[in-house]
């Protein structure tokens, strides 16, 4: 017997609905549903909490073909998370590339060193750069902070997206704008970002 025909038989000798285990479980219904039908797996927590909640082990709940899909499951969605929270750190790191003396300001025949703050180069540029970074570290902010909810695979696989068409548009116009320094920190950090997903992939 399948992990979901059990979990339906445990619930229906205990008189519950779906909704009633989920609430014994912490969870949506939409999740009990999942399982019964074989459409997905609960992770570990989950599957802790159906043995204690029914007094029965987990090695009795799933058969050998469903352990390796489930440790392959919790598997991916560990790579997913921590590849999320890899991308989130570095993208970051774009707010410090507003304090960082990156920017070249022309004095006269020589070109300071200055921050973006004092930066007095064309006003509109100046928006835009702000604009490209601070996007950068919004973005690393929702990737950090999408660890904390459920449900969220398909939305942190979007951010990334979104973070990678944002890194690329950003190390184009400061390379266009002749801002060598932070292009090249940029285009650093997106080697970064393609050497995680590649690996990501082998796994």
């Amino acid at each position: 017997m399948e992990l979901g025909e059990k979990l339906q038989q445990l619930r229906k000798q205990n008189n519950w609905t779906q909704e009633q285990l989920a609430e014994q479980l912490y969870i949506s219904r939409t999740a009990v549903s999942k399982w019964e039908s074989g459409k997905g797996y609960p992770s570990i927590d989950s599957l802790k909490n159906i043995s204690a909640l029914f007094k029965i082990s987990i090695d009795d709940l799933l058969s050998g073909d469903e352990l390796v899909q489930l440790a392959t499951n919790e598997n991916k969605e560990n790579v997913e998370n921590i590849t999320g929270m890899i991308y989130g750190l570095l993208d970051l790191v774009a707010i410090a590339f507003i304090f960082l003396p990156f920017y070249g300001n022309p004095e006269g025949d020589y070109i300071r060193a200055v921050n973006l703050i004092d930066y007095k180069e064309v006003v509109g540029l100046k928006t835009i750069y702000y604009i490209l970074l601070l996007s950068l570290f919004g973005i690393g902010a929702a990737e950090l902070g999408l660890r904390f909810f459920e449900k969220t695979k398909s939305m942190g696989k979007v951010l990334r997206r979104l973070s990678v068409g944002m890194h690329i548009l950003a190390i184009l116009l400061f390379s266009m704008t002749r801002q060598p320094y932070l292009s090249t920190f940029l285009f650093i950090l997106f080697l970064m970002k393609g050497f995680i997903t590649l690996n990501n992939k082998k796994l």
